[in-house]
């Protein structure tokens, strides 16, 4: 359950990047790049936690490319998608 809420978070989060760049002059490409960083640095703290509290890095891994993929390919596709809606767009 914890992995479903988390992935849901990092979706939404995903999601709201894209706006915020698409609307600002970070662009959403950079945006996307800011995301997907400190996504996967927050999801590699998540992994550390899960490994103090006793679970093996061998069970763990598989756990952090659960949380951090989702994400990471919805940013990445939506930058691609508003890079192609809008040809004149600022995308830096």
């Amino acid at each position: 359950m914890r992995t479903i809420i988390i992935v849901s978070i990092g979706l939404v989060l995903a999601l709201v990047s894209l706006v915020v760049g698409h609307r600002s002059r970070l662009g959403t490409r950079r945006a996307a790049v800011w995301f997907s960083l400190l996504w996967t640095i927050a999801m590699i703290a998540n992994l550390g936690l899960g490994v103090s509290h006793g679970y093996s890095l061998a069970e763990e891994l598989p756990i952090l490319l659960i949380n951090v993929l989702p994400a990471v390919v919805v940013a990445s596709v939506g930058v691609h998608l508003i890079g192609r809606r809008a040809p004149g767009a600022r995308d830096e």
